[in-house]
């Protein structure tokens, strides 16, 4: 008799789980036919969870003390921010997906690249969404570096929310002529023994990129599908030159700088002449911080630099994925883009096409505070290459690991 019962509460057990994931889809596909004043009832209310880097100041100051309060005061969303990027988002989604998790601990991520391309590959995003957004239809996705992401289609499984270059730093007092090429990197850290390095992360992985496509033969060599034969040959010429010039680095190269916060520091403090960037280097609010001096300058590199958007994900199990769409949206909006691209704030590009905002909008952005010290993404974009294939900046972190560091 027991064993009947035990029997029946396992097969009236699986009817449950079965019920509530086909709710769980249901209810998704509900969501996707919804309309937006649906939506926006569906997010009132909620308690929406963001996991996001949090290595800048500007950064958490624009989501900690605007975002969060503006969308409490306009949609009664309680957004809790919780750090986390790439490698982390990814451990989460699939530890969750192992675990058969169908009410996740996190909503919305801050996405990019890498990140997009192994969590489409384990079914981690939900969507299509971006088309449901009222302020989709201000982002400019004629341009190529918003609509697509490290060669993929976005596709509406994320929505742009920032748009940025990659730069050099230099302070122009003390290296009047910074390298702008790989044989004058080769002769600038022999004539500068100790002030350059590459940092092991995913900025330095970055620059690693610009130098593969100056060695692959021109801007657009690393563009289309990831080639296997193409990248082991470039890769080859690249730990060549840097196994055969490290000793040269900072500490010899016998370690690299894990974090972009201590190569920020090395900068400042004068142990390296150069550093680099996204944010066409970061530099103003380290000169408004007293961080860097204000003869703090960027460039890109002559062959080109990387150019790229960054993203706002919802993940496959997010519980309220209403409320991440209101989050979303908002951010996206004229208001808080605006707000983000302040110079003396986040100073962060906006995705918003200019000529499809309304004149008010329009006069508000072009009489926005403007850098004093960084150059602008209108300066570099001459310099602007596309991002490669995600499987390349994998395949970086692997082979920098067993031939440069380990080598």
């Amino acid at each position: 008799m027991k064993r009947i019962k035990y029997i029946l509460f396992g097969f009236l057990l699986g009817v449950t789980v079965l019920s509530c994931k086909e709710k769980v889809r249901q209810d998704d596909d509900k969501l996707k036919n919804a309309s937006w004043e649906e939506i926006e009832d569906y997010a009132d209310g909620t308690t929406v969870n963001f996991m996001m880097w949090q290595g800048s100041t500007a950064i958490n100051d624009y989501i900690n003390n605007y975002v969060v309060p503006s969308v409490k005061r306009k949609y009664n969303i309680d957004l809790q921010i919780s750090g986390g990027q790439g490698p982390e988002i990814v451990q989460l989604v699939m530890g969750e997906k192992q675990a058969d998790i169908e009410q996740g601990q996190v909503d919305m991520a801050w996405i990019n690249g890498e990140t997009f391309f192994q969590l489409r590959k384990v079914k981690g995003l939900w969507g299509p969404f971006v088309g449901l957004l009222p302020n989709a239809s201000l982002i400019n996705f004629k341009d190529s570096f918003i609509s697509t992401d490290f060669q993929q289609p976005v596709n509406g499984m994320e929505a742009p929310w920032s748009i940025n270059q990659f730069a050099i730093v230099y302070d122009f007092e003390k290296l009047p002529n910074p390298p702008k090429n790989i044989p004058e990197l080769k002769k600038f850290v022999k004539e500068h023994p100790g002030t350059f390095t590459i940092s092991n992360d995913f900025t330095g992985m970055t620059l690693l990129k610009s130098f593969m496509a100056e060695l692959g033969g021109g801007p657009n060599s690393l563009d289309g599908k990831f080639d296997e034969d193409r990248y082991t040959e470039i890769s080859e010429k690249l730990w060549s030159f840097i196994n055969e010039n490290k000793r040269y680095f900072w500490k010899e190269g016998s370690t690299f700088p894990k974090e972009q916060s201590k190569m920020n520091q090395l900068f400042a403090n004068g142990e390296l002449l150069i550093t680099y960037g996204f944010n066409e280097g970061g530099i103003e609010d380290k000169v408004l911080n007293g961080l860097y001096t204000q003869s703090t300058k960027g460039y890109a590199w002559s062959n080109g630099t990387i150019r790229n958007s960054n993203y706002l994900g919802i993940l496959y199990n997010s519980p309220e994925k209403a409320g991440a769409m209101q989050v979303i949206n908002f951010l996206l909006s004229p208001e808080a883009q605006l707000k983000k691209a302040d110079a003396k704030g986040m100073d962060s590009n906006t995705v918003l096409a200019m000529d499809k905002l309304e004149s008010e909008w329009k006069d508000k952005f072009l009489d926005a505070r403007k850098r004093e010290y960084g150059p602008t993404l209108k300066e570099l974009e001459v310099n602007a290459i596309a991002e490669p294939a995600p499987e390349y900046m994998i395949r970086l972190y692997e082979d920098f690991r067993k031939k440069v560091i380990e080598n």
